[in-house]
């Protein structure tokens, strides 16, 4: 085991975020404490706070981490043009957050267990609405291809997004599957549920729909050949890159609020560690002023001797 003594400022602060994301993992950021974290690393609650300021700022680095991370697994994954065929939507994002789950266990646990993506404030919530986005553009391209709505691209985009991500919180805990099995077992789903989409879908079993069910319980004639071409009109398709620009913007003005948020924690930590130099430059200057005091205090007290021992011997 290596001496954590020894360790340098770099080495530790790794020390203490590996630490860190383990307990925040398994019992999650309300219930992990500065001592906790500190003697699971073996060092005093100061060097935390030297560090981090603290468990918030560890926490802090701990899930900006994770969210690059997974970040860059799923852009990498949607990346190239937009004619991409569907399916490879569904395989690309499924395998790669797959392949983030099985690599970065503790971390995706980090971000599940205290960013619900039901938050709309948390970066967890943030990120999945920027992979919906790059999801909603390219299956609006596949939509019109097939002459399909392209209204209801966004909720398609959601649904793809939603039933990986949920699916994979599942997994992440019942690893009876591996990755590739369960990745098909997704695209089985989302992809014959694609491949087969009315262009005006209707409840076949709705009570309140008089012409959903004919008097036997079977579906009517009209709704079941209702699988028609619909062309949006020029207003909903204006409409719709109106919308589209907004919630552009709107992810612009998340990842820029991330970024002064992660510009204002490396400053507060650059700011730490200038202070523990000056510090040190301070111990160091006070040592060897107080070295040359009790040097010159000791050739005082020799010269007194001496002066003391001539006069002595004069008499």
């Amino acid at each position: 085991m290596a001496n954590t003594s020894r360790m340098s400022s770099y080495q530790r602060r790794e020390q203490l975020i590996r630490v860190g994301r383990s307990l925040f993992a398994s019992k999650g950021f309300e219930s992990v404490s500065v001592e906790e974290i500190a003697a699971h690393a073996k060092v005093s609650k100061p060097i935390v706070y030297e560090h981090f300021g603290g468990k918030e700022g560890l926490y802090a680095v701990v899930v900006d981490r994770e969210m690059r991370a997974l970040n860059e697994s799923l852009l990498a994954a949607l990346s190239g043009d937009t004619d991409i065929h569907p399916r490879q939507i569904v395989e690309r994002t499924t395998l790669a957050l797959l392949t983030y789950i099985e690599e970065h266990s503790e971390g995706f646990q980090v971000l599940v267990r205290d960013s619900p993506s039901t938050d709309p404030q948390s970066s967890f919530y943030s990120l999945w609405g920027d992979i919906s986005l790059r999801v909603e553009e390219i299956l609006e391209q596949w939509f019109k291809r097939q002459h399909l709505p392209t209204k209801g691209a966004g909720y398609y985009a959601q649904m793809l997004v939603g039933m990986t991500v949920f699916t994979g919180q599942y997994w992440a805990n019942q690893r009876k599957l591996s990755r590739e099995e369960l990745a098909a077992l997704i695209v089985n789903l989302g992809w014959h549920g694609l491949s087969r989409l009315e262009a005006k879908p209707k409840l076949l079993y709705n009570e309140t729909d008089q012409n959903a069910d004919d008097a036997d319980g079977t579906a009517s004639d009209s709704s079941l050949e209702e699988i028609v071409t619909s062309k949006p009109t020029k207003a909903q398709l204006k409409a719709e890159a109106k919308a589209r620009k907004r919630a552009r913007k709107e992810a612009e003005k998340a990842e820029k609020d991330a970024e002064r948020a992660q510009a204002s924690i490396e400053k507060a930590e650059q700011t730490i560690e200038e202070a523990n130099a000056r510090m040190k430059a301070a111990e160091t200057e006070f040592s060897a002023s107080e070295a040359t005091t009790e040097n010159a205090a000791k050739t005082a007290a020799e010269e007194t001797t001496e002066t003391a021992s001539s006069e002595e011997s004069d008499n």
